[in-house]
């Protein structure tokens, strides 16, 4: 029997919850209609014998207390709302538990911002994170020694798991299925809860915003005019030559303040431009190309690719049209 403990964080959204604790027993039902035993036990944790969700709406009465005695397989970790600072600072406990159950043996699993504190922790130092987009700068300049990668749907670090945004989740909890069961039963609970399997970017759903709130005034201002003349040749000597800084300097500051090298930053910028244009479906590829300053189809199609994780003509067909 395999042990696995949901926490019932202080600000964690209930749905999330609740969606977990019916996949893992629907996963035990399947396994009871082929003749098998039940393999998850499945707990809700608290720091207190009722915790008030919502505002208020909703209240859950946890199964065991974080003072109690249990050395869980399995503890996921739910995404939570609210700012992510307050969550932490009113989670403290639950981060004390999380490194001594870790300690003991415990896999760790965050699904969407709970990965905020799971990183708290300090075990994800060193290693590769995904979270919900929106929140990558936020989680840049919080946790700099821990490497983000907003785009992946999902992390495995012998033992130590993220998702990505959102739904991404669902990802991570079949992949869980899978890992403590069969492929066969994965694809069962994949299909039930009709979830796309080995589905491994979410670069399609980023929307890219510069983090600005370093404190480098030379560098915002930089990124302020890339962002204003993107559909133009810019060139990094160029740009240099507006700022009192070297190549090296420039580039140095600029990859240190915006965690992209200037390069790679007027890439993200122009292929958002061109997300937004794709989505409105008016302009052919080709129009749109040139309107974020580039003359090369395989260039800016690899780039685009690389970037929204499919074609430009895929990605149109997904947004252009909501029906």
């Amino acid at each position: 029997m395999k042990e696995v403990v949901i926490l019932v964080t202080r600000q964690a959204l209930i749905a999330a919850i609740g969606n977990t604790r019916y996949m893992f027993e629907k996963v035990n039902s399947f396994l009871q209609d082929r003749g098998e035993d039940p393999l998850f036990n499945v707990q809700l944790a608290g720091a207190e014998k009722e915790i008030s969700l919502d505002g208020g709406v909703y209240s859950i009465r946890p199964d065991i207390l974080l003072e109690d005695e249990v050395t869980p397989d399995l503890v996921i970790i739910p995404p939570t709302s609210g700012s992510m600072e307050s969550c932490i600072e009113n989670n403290q406990d639950f981060i004390q538990w999380m490194v001594k159950q870790h300690r003991q043996g415990t896999e760790m699993a965050s699904l969407c911002v709970g990965a905020y504190l799971l990183a708290e922790t300090g075990l994800l130092n060193g290693m590769d994170c995904s979270t919900h987009w929106q929140t990558s700068n936020q989680f840049k300049r919080r946790f700099p020694e821990i490497n983000l990668v907003d785009w992946k749907i999902l992390t495995d670090h012998n033992g130590i798991y993220t998702s990505g945004g959102a739904n991404s989740y669902w990802n991570l909890l079949v992949y869980l299925v899978q890992k403590y069961t069969s492929r066969e039963i994965a694809i069962l609970t994949a299909k039930y809860f009709e979830v796309e399997m080995n589905r491994n970017n979410q670069s399609n759903f980023l929307i890219f915003e510069g983090f600005k709130q370093h404190g480098d005034d030379i560098i915002k201002e930089a990124q302020e005019y890339i962002e204003q003349h993107f559909e133009e040749k810019l060139v990094i000597e160029d740009l240099c030559g507006r700022y009192p800084y070297s190549r090296r300097t420039f580039q140095r500051k600029f990859k240190q303040a915006t965690h992209y090298t200037v390069v790679e930053y007027i890439q993200k910028v122009r292929m958002e431009a061109a997300k937004k244009q794709l989505e409105q479906g008016e302009e052919t590829v080709q129009e749109i190309m040139y309107a974020v300053g580039y003359s090369d189809p395989k260039a800016f199609r690899d780039v685009f690719k690389k970037n929204a994780g499919c074609t430009p003509l895929q990605y149109r067909k997904k947004y252009s049209v909501l029906y």
